[in-house]
């Protein structure tokens, strides 16, 4: 239980600090938010051509901080399973989850069986 709390923490430290590189955090609304990969000095655009570029850095910035936040929640849920005492445990049928899928993935919430059955 104890390497994989740690594989979880060591992660969720990585995924944190990727976060911050191209978000930040929003205590009030308990998100994360994309910005712009520069600051940009002036509010004026310069032409229609930066402003779709800005749109896009910012589309890509975002879908990507969102892909990162589900992980993040998934691990921080398993952190908190390893708490509980309800880690390694499928949540659709309740038997244990196979030490190979523990080892691919330490926040896994399916045995084999059930995650083949959503797939």
């Amino acid at each position: 239980m104890e390497k994989y709390k740690t594989k979880l923490e060591e992660e969720k430290k990585l995924l944190e600090e990727e976060l911050a590189r191209i978000g930040k955090f929003d205590k009030e609304t308990n998100d994360w938010e994309a910005t712009p990969e520069s600051e940009i000095k002036s509010q004026e655009v310069q032409d229609d051509g930066d402003m779709a570029e800005r749109a896009e850095d910012y589309e890509e910035r975002s879908s990507t901080l969102s892909a990162l936040e589900t992980r993040l929640n998934d691990i921080e849920d398993a952190l908190a399973r390893i708490e509980e005492g309800g880690y390694g445990l499928c949540e659709v049928c309740g038997n244990k989850i196979e030490e190979e899928r523990l080892e691919v993935n330490p926040s896994s919430r399916t045995c084999v069986a059930c995650m083949e059955k959503v797939i």
